[in-house]
């Protein structure tokens, strides 16, 4: 199976969009949300095909064979929920997840049972490294943190604008692989939003030039005909 098999099959849009709707509902807070992006969309997407390989079909697990659109649905509902387990004191329970796939996931009925498995499933497949520091939100809000702090015009920056450009990046894969570089991404989505923003390039040690040459594939990407 090619590396990007899955997501030609299934569609990678119609996930990512269901992560976010799901995200909504459940009132789940922006490092929550980002901290799933992170865990379903850099992670177990690009290690599952080789994980299916691995394993060999007499093996894999029922929820891989095959892989369907509703099993991923499942598991961005998993990588949801293990998120909530590491940044919420009190985590959201199995029961708030499986009513929500009750409601939204129409072809398939997952019990408690097939979320305690999915998540087993998930963690394998990640190897279970479920690290959440190196994430694009973390830089993108410390350096939105720090600009406030330091400039009278860093209160026209729109966090909630630069995570609504996040969420349009994690929708296709050849924009989504830049946030294998968060810092570099954190600080072309600032910039993005506010262009005559040089203060980024010296607080991120980042180069200008490949911080210019992002912000302008981010421009083309949220911009561009869809």
């Amino acid at each position: 199976m090619e590396e990007n098999e899955i997501e030609m099959e299934i569609g990678r849009v119609p996930v990512v969009e269901f992560l976010i709707q799901s995200a909504e509902h459940l009132h789940v807070s922006p490092i929550v949300k980002y901290s799933a992006f992170s865990f379903l969309a850099d992670r177990f997407f690009h290690s599952l095909p080789t994980f299916i390989q691995a394993a060999g079909a007499s093996s894999s697990s029922w929820l891989l064979r095959p892989v369907t659109e509703s099993t991923l649905q499942l598991f961005a509902l998993i990588s949801l929920w293990i998120s909530t387990k590491i940044h919420n004191s009190r985590p959201l329970s199995v029961a708030s997840f499986k009513s929500l796939a009750h409601t939204f996931i129409k072809d398939q009925h997952f019990t408690t049972r097939n979320f305690l498995e999915a998540e087993v499933l998930f963690m394998q497949v990640l190897n279970f490294e479920i690290g959440t520091s190196n994430i694009a939100f973390f830089f993108l809000e410390d350096l939105w943190v720090q600009f406030k702090g330091v400039a009278r015009v860093g209160e026209l920056i729109s966090i909630e604008v630069c995570m609504d450009i996040m969420d349009l990046l994690y929708e296709k894969e050849e924009m989504s692989v830049h946030f294998r570089s968060p810092k570099s991404l954190a600080a072309s989505i600032l910039k993005w939003e506010f262009p005559l923003l040089a203060w980024v390039n010296f607080v991120t040690s980042c180069k200008e030039d490949d911080i210019t040459r992002l912000v302008t594939k981010i421009l083309k990407h949220v911009l561009g005909p869809t």
